[in-house]
């Protein structure tokens, strides 16, 4: 994994994908792994935006990002998902940091961190909630659009195809991270503490009324019905 710093180093990535009205998502790379991590922007109610496991981007697609909204929030979804965001805090400083409780320290060691998911404010299109099971070292970000909800995850669920160069095939075949939507084998050594509460919060985000979409930070997107289907078939994997 690359040292964190707060220089703005643009690795490949691609363009900024429209999930729907108020939602945007970019893949980008990963140095020296053949696995892609995912940006995914929010925009809340009052037209700011949220930008959760920040990725350093080209400035002509920042200049599309920066359309979007001003910047408001960077959230940190993981202690290991903190790459760019100190980048970002310097590109933008007055936006709030904010991570889950039980990562905060680990994201403390390379940046300030203002909060915590509860103090993220009371939003009718942008809301987090933390993840039972795992220490509090995940949460949920729950996007409310005109065409439904969106359940945005970090590493507690995968959905990838598996990679064939050596790294890449250690860590979606050996580790279990792949293939599809599951929760892999690093995660239930490194995250998961209480597996029963996992696989309930898991089966309970799957029947959200109206569940859209489930974006994770590595790799595809599920759409309609299949959102619910991946969330049912990682609870499985516990």
């Amino acid at each position: 994994m690359a040292k964190q710093s707060d220089e703005w180093k643009v690795l490949n990535h691609g363009p900024i994908e429209q999930l729907t009205d108020n939602l945007w998502r970019v893949v980008g790379s990963i140095p020296g792994m053949s696995l892609k991590r995912v940006m995914t922007i929010a925009k809340m109610c009052d037209l700011r935006i949220v930008f959760h496991s920040p990725i350093a981007l080209d400035e002509s697609t920042m200049a599309e990002v920066e359309k979007l909204g001003p910047p408001a929030y960077v959230i940190v979804p993981g202690g290991y998902h903190r790459m760019d965001s100190p980048a970002y805090k310097k590109r933008y400083p007055a936006v709030r940091v904010l991570a889950p409780r039980g990562s905060r320290a680990k994201v403390e060691e390379v940046m300030p961190v203002d909060g915590t998911y509860e103090d993220f404010p009371e939003d009718t299109s942008v809301a987090f909630q933390m993840i039972p099971g795992i220490g509090e070292k995940e949460g949920a970000m729950i996007v409310r659009s005109s065409d439904g909800v969106t359940v945005v995850l970090n590493d507690v669920v995968m959905n990838m195809d598996r990679k064939r160069d050596p790294l890449g095939y250690l860590f979606t075949t050996l580790m279990g991270s792949a293939p599809g939507p599951r929760v892999s084998r690093l995660a239930k050594l490194a995250l998961v503490k209480d597996k029963q509460a996992l696989r309930a919060e898991l089966e309970r985000l799957a029947a959200i009324p109206n569940l859209a979409r489930l974006v994770v930070s590595h790799e595809n997107v599920a759409r309609g019905n299949d959102a619910a289907e991946a969330l049912r078939k990682a609870a499985t994997f516990l």
